[in-house]
């Protein structure tokens, strides 16, 4: 019989029985099993994973384990650099860009807010969001951790948080996404791109209230929705300060 001792490390430990949490543990593995198998075995999809050492070195996830190996297993890192040890993958794990599963319309629109690509459907079935991220090399948003060990999953995210906010500030933190974002860009209902439009332009097309307020607006040639800087600007403003070091003005 094979056995591994495993460790695993930060937020990975949420996916693990108390238990087993933050310290070293063996256990006894499957005949020819390797490291991916074995650490979705435990419980953790390999989409949180970016790095894993076996007995100090670095190993991808086809690597079968022997007797006594020690494996140390890491999530995403933000701050050091590890180029030079990752074996997991041949590409960096993120791209910024994301198929939402059905449960998390919220998130889905916040993150269009924030202007990153962001596919969403209630419709879309696991098999449906899985090709979607495999073809398009899209990161996979869920709270279901059997969707992130479909093996044509190659980048994923679990999300712990339950409310929307919440969950944009988890991936914001994880994922360093300050940096990239581009708020107001991408209409948050069809998730296309939003361009500024004349005011002489958009007012037949609003209330007469609006029209007479509002001087600024963006359109979406997609959906043909109009964005002005009223009240639902203003909230999605305070959203975004805590995460952002300063946040755009609106149309225009």
């Amino acid at each position: 019989m094979v056995s591994a001792t495993f460790r695993f490390y930060e937020e990975l430990n949420d996916f693990l029985p108390l238990e087993r949490r933050r310290q070293a543990f063996t256990c006894p593995c499957a005949r020819a099993a390797t490291v991916k198998h074995m650490i979705e075995a435990l419980g953790v999809p390999h989409t949180e994973v970016e790095l894993v050492l076996v007995n100090g070195e670095s190993a991808d996830f086809a690597r079968p384990l022997r007797d006594g190996d020690r494996v140390a297993v890491y999530p995403c890192f933000e701050t050091p650099d590890i180029a030079p040890l990752l074996r997991v993958r041949a590409r960096p794990l993120r791209r910024l860009s994301f198929v939402a599963d059905a449960h998390l319309g919220g998130l889905a629109r916040l993150l269009r807010m924030c202007g990153f690509d962001t596919l969403y459907d209630h419709h879309y079935e696991d098999g449906q969001i899985a090709a979607i991220a495999a073809e398009q090399e899209r990161i996979v948003l869920t709270r279901d951790r059997e969707l992130l060990k479909r093996r044509i999953v190659d980048r994923g995210c679990y999300l712990h948080a339950l409310k929307p906010a919440l969950q944009l500030r988890e991936l914001f933190e994880r994922l360093d996404l300050a940096r990239s974002a581009r708020p107001f860009s991408l209409c948050i209902h069809c998730n296309q791109p939003l361009h500024e439009i004349a005011a002489e332009q958009a007012r037949p097309r609003l209330p007469p209230r609006i029209a007479a307020l509002y001087s600024r607006f963006l359109a979406c040639d997609a959906c043909q929705r109009l964005y002005w800087e009223g009240s639902h600007w203003r909230s999605m403003c305070a959203l975004l300060a805590p995460l952002l070091d300063t946040v755009p003005p609106g149309p225009g």
